[in-house]
């Protein structure tokens, strides 16, 4: 399956994703802020009630004496019923006449519990301007002319509802997030797996052949095989080993030693520009600077190979090839850069996932390998510098100098 078509079967699954949970996240605060709007209205209600209750609780006190006693019963209890909104009363004139369920922050004398202490009594009348601007208000009369309001909070039950759906999709989007990360740990451990099996096996399968060539080098020249033919011979082998060699330091630590960047770069270029077609031209320019790096040779040559085949496949048979190297303040720098079919913007990061390829043969490892020699490896980073789709590509290596790694704690 091609890069292009990988690539949007995956943005295309990751959409549906995204949209999927998006509805599922809007329907559930969606029937939450439902039930948050149906509590408000019932505690408006109940307020209205409490109101219409002080009021009817006013007037059967100023009546004469043959006003019936169930009622101011009744009314007592609807008003006494309210244990958990905070409420104030107040007269026309903003003077606090009653209060209930505030958690005052000093005790109430039980002797005189309508007797408020001056810092009780300031927390009320904070709490009552803090009140007057909102909508959480009843106005009334108790008899004709005269006014008061009715300010209430909402109830610990319906401040809870209100954050609670936001806290929940808050712990889901962590657990999805953990349990996302858990799947890709996995299925990168998976992954480095496969490529760690299938390395080794590779080496082990390239060890019994390149001995076997190895034996027959040494008869060639009994043979009467001239010695040019036996040295371009013994370069392949040695190539075969180097290979079989780089296979089997996937997996494993490698060993990294110190080198001049520059030499590991030339070698992999000149080998590579026998190799290639005449009509595509590949040079190098490392600078004159020294770039000395802590690297193992035989993987950080496998990683320009692998960018310079890729530069090779990527032309239609004729075009140009530039490798170039230098350094910044405390970093060194490998470019390669082809006048290729060139890359979208859109797969810069793709070209890097295992099995993506553009070509019609291949796995689509050698870039996927190439990030993880220099990224695991080599503490350094690779990516796509610049490409533009018909004009060319260019690849971009950066790795800690030398002297740079010793420093570092």
């Amino acid at each position: 399956m091609t890069l292009s078509r990988l690539t949007d079967l995956r943005l295309l699954g990751r959409t549906a994703f995204l949209v999927t949970a998006a509805a599922v996240v809007a329907m559930f605060l969606w029937v939450s802020d439902s039930l948050v709007r149906d509590l408000a209205r019932q505690e408006r209600e109940r307020m209205q009630l409490w109101a219409d209750a002080t009021r009817e609780m006013v007037r059967v006190l100023s009546a004469d004496d043959g006003a019936p006693r169930v009622d101011v019963d009744f009314l007592l209890g609807i008003i006494e019923a309210n244990t958990t909104i905070p409420v104030l009363l107040t007269d026309g004139d903003g003077n606090i006449l009653q209060h209930r369920n505030f958690t005052l922050p000093e005790p109430v004398d039980s002797m005189a519990p309508m007797t408020l202490s001056a810092a009780n009594e300031q927390f009320l009348k904070d709490k009552l301007a803090g009140m007057a601007g909102g909508t959480n208000v009843i106005d009334f009369e108790i008899a004709p002319g005269i006014q008061q309001h009715l300010y209430y909070e909402d109830s610990t039950l319906l401040r809870r509802l209100t954050r609670y759906p936001y806290i929940q999709v808050v712990v889901m989007l962590v657990f999805i997030a953990v349990v996302y990360f858990a799947v890709l740990s996995t299925k990168k451990a998976e992954q480095n797996k496969v490529w760690v099996g299938l390395s080794k096996e590779t080496a082990h399968q390239l060890g019994t052949p390149i001995s076997s060539l190895m034996a027959w080098m040494e008869l060639l020249p009994d043979m009467g095989v001239d010695s040019a033919t036996m040295a371009e011979l013994n370069k392949d082998v040695q190539r075969l080993s180097s290979i079989a060699s780089r296979f089997s330091k996937i997996g494993s630590r490698p060993q990294m030693e110190e080198c001049d960047m520059r030499r590991v770069i030339d070698n992999a270029a000149g080998y590579m520009s026998t190799r290639v077609s005449g009509r595509i031209s590949l040079t190098s320019d490392t600078g004159a600077e020294p770039l000395p790096a802590l690297a193992c040779t035989p993987l950080f040559e496998w990683v320009m190979e692998n960018l310079i085949k890729n530069a090779v496949d990527a032309m239609s048979g004729t075009g140009s090839i530039a490798v170039t190297a230098g350094r910044t303040q405390n970093r060194a720098y490998i470019e390669v850069s082809d006048t290729g079919k060139g890359i979208a913007r859109k797969h810069f990061k793709a070209v890097f996932s295992p099995g993506f390829t553009t070509k019609k043969r291949g796995w689509g490892l050698g870039l996927t390998l190439a990030r993880r020699i220099v990224e695991q490896y080599h503490d350094g980073r690779i990516f796509v510098k610049c490409s533009t789709p018909g004009a060319g590509t260019t690849f971009r290596i950066e790795l800690p100098l030398a002297h740079n790694r010793h420093a570092a704690p």
